[in-house]
């Protein structure tokens, strides 16, 4: 039986439901075109700018959450000292974005997801609040491409 590194097996699974999930889609559990910046590419500004109902966010909001959880997040990984953090903030002021507002957002979104992302990748080594962190930004990151995928659904009936 080969020896097996429980690090590398970890890291690998990892890093390929993260690309799978934000970057491209390669078969692990979602369909073709799902991951996160393959949605967005299909979303125009209008689109992103329409709240999916009266108590909820728009996909321009869904997107800035997403961008700053990352980077709370690697406020974390880099030791950084706790310090409050304004949750509400997003949620109750991003709403209508122009064309180019979108495409800043989006960029943002794929500049600190990258930087995150090679911040972990250079762990040498992984510890509890490591493992933790990555698997948070995984679930999370998962579970806000289920929320703009269910919203774009709606939205794009609305329209």
């Amino acid at each position: 039986m080969p020896n097996i590194n429980p690090f590398e097996v970890f890291t690998y699974n990892l890093f390929e439901l993260l690309d799978e999930t934000v970057e491209k889609v390669s078969g692990r559990y979602l369909g073709k075109g799902t991951s996160l910046f393959e949605t967005l590419a299909t979303i125009s500004a209008e689109e992103a700018s329409k709240p999916v109902s009266a108590d909820c966010g728009s996909l321009a909001a869904q997107v800035e959450h997403v961008r700053f959880y990352l980077e709370v997040t690697e406020h974390y990984m880099l030791g950084k000292e706790d310090r409050p953090w304004d949750w509400d903030n997003i949620w109750n002021t991003v709403e209508r974005v122009t064309p180019e507002d979108w495409e800043a957002s989006k960029n943002r979104l794929k500049e600190t997801y990258q930087r995150v992302r090679n911040l972990m990748n250079s762990f040498d080594t992984w510890d509890e609040n490591r493992v933790g962190e990555t698997m948070n930004i995984l679930v999370h990151t998962a579970y806000h491409l289920g929320e703009i995928r269910q919203a774009l659904c709606t939205l794009q009936v609305r329209s």
